[in-house]
């Protein structure tokens, strides 16, 4: 590792001095931007790697980088220390089989919201530093730092989850619902019975996948010895009959979909053998009714330790499990407060004394703890949001995380030291941080981006000083961006108070202003519990189009949004379709005050929670928006999946008026402004049905609409040709119902 490191300051410091820092050089003449050039190749963010690796031995630096050609098909490069230099490891197109993905690979991409990408999209280096693992086109092939790769295998069916064990001596994936498992070199074989089409091994259930952040269903334990398998039922989960209609031909697939209120998949979990001998079930308590929620092994191996979440997600139960009996006891609980939901993280790490370092919104903010000897330490706290555990080193009791203590619209990257202590910064305020690290808490691998910088990534040392850019993507020269710099509008940023007097955040970015002109707005928003909108990173080449086209970007997150603390996000408890619409009015309202927005003029688009909130608005505030786009809305809470629903609305059984004033069909006739309506035809997440009930009620009510469906697109509505097709709709249709720029 630390030749590797010293190698990496030495090739940085060959770079002039003031070149170290980004910066931006405006050419001389600027081009305005169209939607056709915003999704075309090369990406006009400039080079996006992904999965950026360490070697085992720290002689590497391994990523996946996208080609100029094809924007989203990834293949997999190294950088040799030694030799200073870039290599391709391996050649998506060249390798690849080209095979069509099994339709169960094609949805656990939608889930993991990557279903646009190609090539290479994930690998693991073997333990021991000689080769990489490499899923490519439904195949498993074994890479080699000379450039050798091996196929391993060559099957219709895809394997999913492919992984190597924690020591390397076995590859292991899923394959038909069974789990197959082969030493190294040698053909795997199902370790796992085969139990028809509603059971499954080895794999993440609906729910766990698309709104759990679990895509996998098996843990390999430190030692190789022993595996923890999940296996579940979902025969008595509802079936939503999926017509994916193609341009071509329709494919009718009978999709288990748990909607609110009814049956979810009963899981269970085993501990095995690598070869599915000794297999012992794991003690999960008498309730079946439960959420898996993570699965861990202590890091010696000697114990598994499973988070169990109730079906009301009001609590979650810290299951300790004896691997070779399957006996479990419950070492602590996590409690929701009233009004509010627990939170399933991933911003935990148990060590190796023993201990645990926990996330927790106990307090009201999402904050460290520190588990010990059945006692409780807090270990930061204040007004701000801690939002990712990035690396721990145990030695030096130093936690390094992402927070947004100094700016909520900038997250920064922090560390304590001795498990307590002020947060010292790492990172660079004038930008919005993310990061990950090494397992020892030793390397930082940095990304960040600001309104005029598209992301860049660096290699710093544990104290955050950089040692060596990963991608540096300055916009100049030949950077893709680099010929529309001229027109780049800044973005500027404020608050606007809410009813209760919240501060609201929003963000602007306007054409050119002239005087006496009043400007058309793009309203954007999205509004749900789980997604802030509004920061200072890159806003991407999509924002600057619209403002090219002479309209005025805005972004405003409501009440209900995250990263605020309990108080701000718990209000859309058993609210939803209320707070946050009231709040985007309040929005609204505002821009109607300022002397260069044309009040007349003011169209809102969101997509999925905001195509829903588009519906919502229109009939809440009829003559307030010139008009509304809704993509791939939500239309009837009852028509969603469980674990997302009942979180914010309980069961329809228990708040069935929560659900009836959420409902966005029961006021379809109240809709009197100009709506587009936007669905892919084969979207498996907010299903196809959800747009048939609202076109079916305005239809009924005679209330004019348009419309644009996608024949055999998801959720993700996107391509080369898609993209352009989607905003140019939108935009003919706001300009047909007299949205336009001033001339």
């Amino acid at each position: 590792m630390r030749l590797f490191l010293a190698a990496l300051m030495l090739s940085a410091s060959t770079v002039p001095a003031a070149a170290q820092e980004a910066s931006m050089t405006e050419p001389a003449e600027a081009k305005q931007l169209t939607f056709e050039r915003v999704f075309a190749s090369p990406s006009l963010d400039g080079s996006s790697p992904r999965g950026v690796k360490i070697s085992p031995d720290g002689r590497y630096l391994t990523l996946l980088r996208n080609r100029e050609n094809d924007r989203d098909r990834y293949d997999l490069w190294a950088f040799d220390r030694e030799a200073r230099e870039w290599t391709m490891l391996v050649d998506s197109e060249t390798v690849g089989s080209g095979r069509e993905l099994s339709e169960d690979e094609k949805m656990q991409r939608e889930r993991a919201r990557v279903g646009n990408l190609k090539g290479i999209i994930t690998y693991q280096w073997a333990p021991d530093g000689e080769g990489l693992l490499v899923p490519l086109d439904g195949d498993l092939y074994l890479a080699r730092l000379d450039g050798s790769v091996t196929r391993l295998t060559d099957t219709e069916e895809s394997e999913l989850n492919p992984t190597l064990s924690e020591e390397g001596g076995f590859v292991s994936f899923v394959r038909d619902r069974q789990l197959w498992v082969g030493a190294v070199g040698e053909a795997a074989q199902p370790v796992t019975p085969k139990e028809g089409e509603d059971i499954r091994w080895g794999e993440a259930e609906f729910v766990a996948q698309e709104e759990m952040g679990r895509l996998t269903g098996f843990w390999w334990s430190p030692d190789d010895r022993r595996i923890a398998v999940q296996r579940f039922d979902e025969s008595g989960v509802g079936i939503v009959t999926r017509a994916a209609i193609g341009a071509t031909g329709t494919k009718v697939f009978d999709q288990r979909y748990p909607v609110a209120g009814s049956a979810n998949a009963v899981v269970e979990l085993f501990v095995m053998d690598p070869d599915g001998s000794d297999r012992v079930k794991v003690d999960l308590g008498e309730e079946a009714d439960i959420y898996l929620a993570r699965v861990d092994w202590a890091p010696d191996g000697s114990a598994l330790y499973v988070q169990r979440q109730d079906r009301g997600q009001t609590r979650i139960d810290m299951l300790k499990v004896d691997p070779a009996t399957g006996d479990s006891e419950v070492l602590f609980t996590e409690r929701a407060r009233d009004g509010y939901w627990v939170e399933i993280s991933d911003n935990y790490r148990f060590l190796k004394d023993g201990s645990l370092i926990w996330w927790s919104e106990r307090d009201g903010w999402g904050h460290f703890y520190r588990f010990a000897d059945g006692e409780w330490t807090q270990l930061t706290d204040g007004d701000w949001q801690v939002m990712d555990l990035v690396g721990i080193d145990e030695a030096r009791g130093r936690i390094t995380f992402r927070a947004n203590k100094d700016d909520v619209l900038a997250p920064q990257i922090y560390a304590i030291d001795n498990w307590s202590g002020e947060p010292q910064l790492l990172t660079d305020p004038d930008y919005v941080n993310g990061a990950s690290m090494d397992r020892k808490g030793q390397t930082l691998l940095v990304s960040r981006s600001n309104d005029t910088q598209p992301t860049q990534s660096y290699i710093a040392d544990a104290e955050g000083n950089r040692l060596a850019w990963i991608e540096e993507n300055r916009v100049e020269g030949d950077h893709p961006y680099a010929p529309y710099l001229a027109s780049h509008a800044l973005a500027r940023y404020g608050t606007i108070p809410a009813v209760d007097g919240s501060e609201l955040y929003y963000e602007m970015v306007t054409p050119e202003l002239e005087e006496g002109k009043k400007y058309p707005v793009f309203f954007y928003h999205y509004g749900g519990p789980t997604s802030q909108v509004v920061d200072k990173g890159w806003g991407g080449a999509l924002r600057q189009a619209v403002v090219d086209k002479g309209y005025i970007w805005f972004a405003l997150d409501n009440r209900g949004t995250p990263n605020r603390g309990v108080d701000f996000l718990s209000q859309i408890y058993r609210a939803m379709g209320t707070i946050e619409v009231e709040d985007q009015a309040t929005g609204a309202q505002w821009l109607k005050t300022l002397d260069f927005v044309d009040p007349d003029k003011i169209a809102t688009y969101g997509w999925s929670y905001g195509g829903y909130m588009s519906i919502l608005m229109l009939q809440a505030d009829p003559g307030l928006y010139a008009a509304a786009i809704a993509g791939a809305p939500v239309t009837k809470w009852e028509l969603y999946d469980t674990h997302y629903t009942e979180r914010y609305m309980g069961t329809p059984q228990d708040d069935a008026e929560a659900y009836e004033i959420g409902n966005a069909i029961v006021n379809a006739d109240k809709i009197e402004d100009p709506l587009l309506l936007v669905h892919g035809m084969a979207d498996d997440n907010v299903v196809f049905e959800n747009a048939t009930e609202l076109i079916a009620a305005m239809q009924e009510a005679n209330v004019p609409f348009d419309m644009m469906l996608y024949p055999g697109y998801t959720h993700r509505v996107a391509g080369e040709n898609i993209s352009p097709h989607l905003w140019n709709t939108y935009f003919r249709f706001l300009e047909q119902n007299g949205v336009t720029a001033p001339e």
